[in-house]
């Protein structure tokens, strides 16, 4: 096991019960992407952590394919499926990084709370517009923490080796657009709370 699955299998529990920070925010968000969403589609969710995200949509498309690091979130969102009796949504257990996924195998992929967690951002974004059918699209909701908080990413590192943060990497929305941009995606939509720079950034973007 990672110690990137062991983190977030400890804290599992503790975060499924925590409160959306910021409901309004958070269903606009669902609401953006629920104008994308057809019931033909195909959608890849990557670190789904406790599945609300993809519990709320899945009336909404085909299926879902939700994946996480944590096998502990995993079986938390589950048991909501399991409560829901929701049926087309598959949990499957692995790093983003390891997974192998036919090519344009998804009309959407989703991708929340996550980017900033990742060794290589652009690595991922690759491998999600390869996954990608023409015209696809890129939902994602990221915290852009050198907006912000850059002075964090001095003390980060020894909450890491101390087990007490997961790998956090600090950029700013023009880094992460860019990034995207450089993965062949093109913007449609852009977003964040208004006077709230610490609020997470919601893009969609379409692969061509």
């Amino acid at each position: 096991m990672t110690d990137k699955a062991k983190f977030w299998n400890r804290t599992a529990a503790k975060y499924a019960l925590q409160p959306i920070a910021n409901e309004a925010a958070y269903q606009h968000k669902v609401q953006i992407t629920a104008s994308y969403l057809q019931p033909s589609m195909r959608v890849l969710e990557l670190g789904c952590g406790t599945g609300s995200t993809a519990l709320l949509h899945a009336p909404r498309v085909a299926s879902i394919l939700a994946t996480d690091v944590s096998s502990k979130m995993l079986a938390i969102a589950q048991q909501k499926a399991a409560q829901a009796q929701v049926q087309n949504i598959e949990f499957r257990c692995a790093a983003v990084e390891d997974l192998i996924l036919p090519p344009a195998s998804f009309e959407v992929v989703m991708a929340h709370s996550l980017l900033h967690l990742l060794e290589d951002k652009e690595a991922v974004l690759a491998k999600a517009y390869d996954t990608l059918t023409s015209g696809g699209y890129l939902i994602t909701s990221t915290p852009c923490l050198a907006d912000w908080l850059n002075w964090f990413r001095y003390i980060a590192p020894l909450g890491q080796a101390l087990g007490l943060l997961p790998l956090v990497r600090f950029f700013g929305q023009a880094e992460l657009l860019k990034s995207i941009e450089q993965a062949g995606f093109v913007l449609q939509y852009q977003w964040q709370p208004e006077n709230d720079p610490r609020a997470a950034v919601f893009m969609v973007a379409r692969k061509c």
